[in-house]
């Protein structure tokens, strides 16, 4: 007689580097599956500043910079050991020394699009300096197989989104009716969102900047004194110039159906620059710091809540580092009512380690045998095993492969 395999419980540390590589963030957790759940246990979040000089090169290297080759490798080489030191870290701080797995997103440098077209993408930070300073197995690349498969690679927030935030909604795996529709929103260098479509599949795409041209213009602004509307003072001193608000909504990214996804390939200082110039030209008037911060603030700000409206959002959970700028948050509350605006910690889950916990949970899924996309999110013609794996200290052992696939997330 045989006996099925248990299901694995794993701890595993989630690493990302976002757009704005500022921090890394570790997130630490115990994942299981238990019939059609997914259990998840938050052990705690680990966060670190990115070194001066790290910080810098990342900035060299990013469009519309020029770079090398060669700096390209030394920064993957710095990126990794950063990375790796980071997930030991978290593992000796959130997990008392023992854990299972480690899940890097690594640092986008580049995603290539063309139009709505994706064709490649690029995550420094190489995981074997992750494995060797931890110890631990590595899942690395998550993006690169979706794009194979004829998807955006992106948003892969709408695996973790579907699974806990809209599993009980109509098309989803409860089937639950009655309750208002709920969407997804992360408030990150850039905005994206996930909900359900009007025939029950998730839907997910990038809306364009959220904090990545906040971020240029008082960069820009301060000659690098400062690098973010800190408490967003400068958004609530400043007035919005409408009319550079209107051109900057004739962006034709966003005219684009989904499943899209953009970068700061495209959002970047330069572009806010060109922009404030043709302006400036057509006008007469350069708007100040303070104008032009209050003016990206509510760029963002409209266009979730143009998606909102969009989709028949009722209720929309917000996350990421966004939620720290009471300016982008309160003007969110005022666009997109009567929708109701509530923050992921309502469920379970800190803001700034939502991402982190989302690859924990993209890692554990591949590790398990488990397809980790959401094709009608990312448009690819078929959902895939995400990642590869690099080997830890000791031969690499995988759990059984589940025998299933979970429908529904739950915090625990």
């Amino acid at each position: 007689m045989t006996h099925p395999h248990p299901a694995p419980a794993l701890t595993v540390v989630g690493l990302l580097s976002g757009t704005s590589y500022d921090a890394v963030d570790a997130a630490v957790c115990d994942l299981r599956l238990a019939g059609d759940e997914l259990l998840l246990h938050p052990r705690g979040l680990h966060s670190a500043a990115f070194p001066d000089e790290l910080r810098r090169a990342v900035a060299a290297c990013l469009p519309p910079a020029q770079t090398t080759v060669a700096e390209v490798c030394r920064l993957d080489t710095e990126l990794g050991r950063f990375f790796g030191r980071v997930a030991a870290e978290a593992v000796d701080a959130a997990a008392g020394g023992r854990a299972d797995l480690v899940v890097s997103h690594g640092q986008t440098v580049y995603h290539w699009v063309e139009g709505r077209r994706p064709r490649g993408t690029l995550q420094l930070g190489n995981p074997a300096w992750i494995a060797e300073a931890s110890g631990l197995p590595v899942v690395s690349d998550v993006r690169v197989r979706d794009i194979a498969r004829g998807g955006q690679g992106a948003p892969l927030a709408s695996t973790l989104d579907a699974l806990l935030l809209l599993a009980d909604e109509p098309g989803g795996a409860g089937g639950a009716g009655g309750a208002p529709r709920r969407g997804a929103l992360n408030l990150g260098g850039i905005a994206n969102i996930t909900v359900r479509g009007r025939s029950g599949e998730v839907v997910a795409y990038d809306l364009g900047p959220a904090n990545a041209l906040i971020d240029a213009a008082v960069a820009d602004g301060t000659d690098g004194a400062e690098t973010m509307d800190t408490d967003g003072a400068r958004a609530r001193r400043g007035t919005v110039d409408r009319e550079l608000l209107r051109r900057l909504l004739d962006e034709p990214y966003y005219a684009l159906a989904a499943p899209k996804s953009t970068g700061k390939e495209l959002f970047h200082g330069g572009y806010l620059r060109e922009r404030v110039a043709a302006h400036a030209a057509a006008t007469g008037r350069r708007p100040g710091l303070d104008d032009l911060v209050a003016t990206v603030t509510e760029l963002t700000a409209r266009l979730a809540a143009a998606a909102c409206r969009e989709h028949g959002v009722g209720e929309l959970v917000v996350s990421g580092g966004g939620v720290r700028n009471p300016a982008l948050t309160a003007r969110l509350a005022e666009l997109c009512a009567p929708a109701r605006v509530s923050r992921i910690e309502d469920h379970g889950l800190s803001s700034q380690g939502k991402e982190g916990y989302l690859f924990a949970l993209l890692g554990f899924l591949t590790v398990c045998g488990l397809p980790a996309s959401v094709p009608s999110a990312t448009g690819a013609h078929e959902p895939a095993l995400l990642g590869s794996i690099t080997p830890g200290a000791r031969p690499l052992r995988l759990p059984e492969p589940a025998a299933k696939a979970p429908v529904r997330l739950r915090v625990v």
